[in-house]
């Protein structure tokens, strides 16, 4: 039986009375850069409206979800700095967050052909981390992608530049290895921008970790991998959580709210990780329930191997025409 939210009425814009899911966890989002393209509308709709409208990707049906119960918001971002002004209103309003930061050294590559500079991205991971702590800025290197261009030890040497950089400003890396295989518009994309992507075999996967825990020996990072099914932890290196029960217990604790959600009491850890698995992410992803905001065909950064856009007149329309209404339109 799947996870199944609160619900609540709201009333929309337009005056009706609708029934809407209340999540405790919000992630924004794995669909598209909220903090960096949608940041003034999603504090709008979240401070000033109380919810958002949501469209499944695969049927085009619209949900409501209030943020009447939410105490917690993941960010994933390549580029925050849009939002980072505005966290105190989070802060001032005790709502808990934390960022996934995706810094990959790809600007050479045509991989990333619309992020800013690689150094402004790391002097904005340092800012971030200066202000809200280096153990709520997660820094993912994602996907990891060799090519006819890229082999394993540049590589090794792109997360090496990026890392001798950050290590200091976060606890954990976040890695996965890119399939292909299993996105077609991806797929269609890379060879669209004549991009001849290399399959990872076992032998590149297991050179690669132990290349990188060498390195990590100097870093001293927590180490993780982003829904893969190979056991690495001979390297040190283990599952993550992008959306993680343990994390939050560590960082919120103090939040009882939260705490009962997910079972923590009196400061023993008890997970109810099992029971509030995300059933609805890959086969080896180990997040925890949330409820994605996001849309895809909506990120302008248009990164070549991005599997929520395709179709790239799409993205542009939306951003260009999104305004403060429910969805992201």
């Amino acid at each position: 039986m799947s996870f199944k939210w609160e619900k609540s009425t709201i009333i929309t814009d337009n005056g009706e009375e609708v029934e809407a899911i209340s999540p405790v966890i919000i992630s924004a989002s794995r669909e598209t850069d909220i903090p960096a393209f949608y940041s003034d509308w999603f504090l709008y709709r979240f401070f000033d409206r109380g919810y958002v409208v949501t469209i499944n990707p695969f049927n085009q049906r619209k949900s409501y979800v209030s943020f009447n119960k939410t105490r917690v918001i993941v960010f994933w971002s390549k580029y925050p700095a849009p939002l980072i002004k505005n966290l105190y209103k989070l802060d001032k309003n005790n709502i808990n967050y934390y960022f996934l930061f995706t810094l990959n050294d790809y600007e050479n590559d045509n991989l990333e052909p619309y992020l800013p500079p690689l150094s402004k991205r790391i002097e904005i991971f340092k800012k971030l981390s200066n202000l809200i702590g280096k153990e709520r800025v997660l820094w993912r290197f994602d996907p990891l992608i060799i090519t006819d261009k890229i082999n394993l030890d540049s590589l090794i040497e792109k997360i090496k530049h990026v890392g001798d950089k950050i290590y200091k400003f976060t606890e954990r890396l976040i890695i996965s290895f890119i399939d292909v295989e299993i996105y077609r518009k991806v797929k269609l994309n890379l060879k669209k921008y004549n991009i001849n992507y290399k399959k990872f075999t076992l032998e590149d996967i297991y050179e690669f970790s132990e290349k990188l825990s060498l390195i990590n020996k100097e870093w001293r990072l927590d180490i993780r991998t982003c829904a893969e099914s190979i056991d690495l932890s001979r390297y040190g290196i283990l599952p993550n959580k992008c959306i993680d029960d343990e994390l939050m217990i560590r960082l919120f604790y103090r939040d009882k709210q939260l705490m009962d959600f997910l079972g923590y009491n009196n400061k023993l850890f008890y997970s109810e990780s099992k029971k509030l698995k995300d059933k609805g992410q890959r086969k080896f992803c180990n997040c925890i329930v949330s409820k994605d905001i996001g849309r895809y065909n909506s990120c302008p950064f248009l990164c070549r191997y991005c599997y929520a856009n395709s179709n790239e007149k799409i993205v542009k329309e939306i951003f260009t025409n999104h305004n403060f209404r429910g969805e992201m339109i």
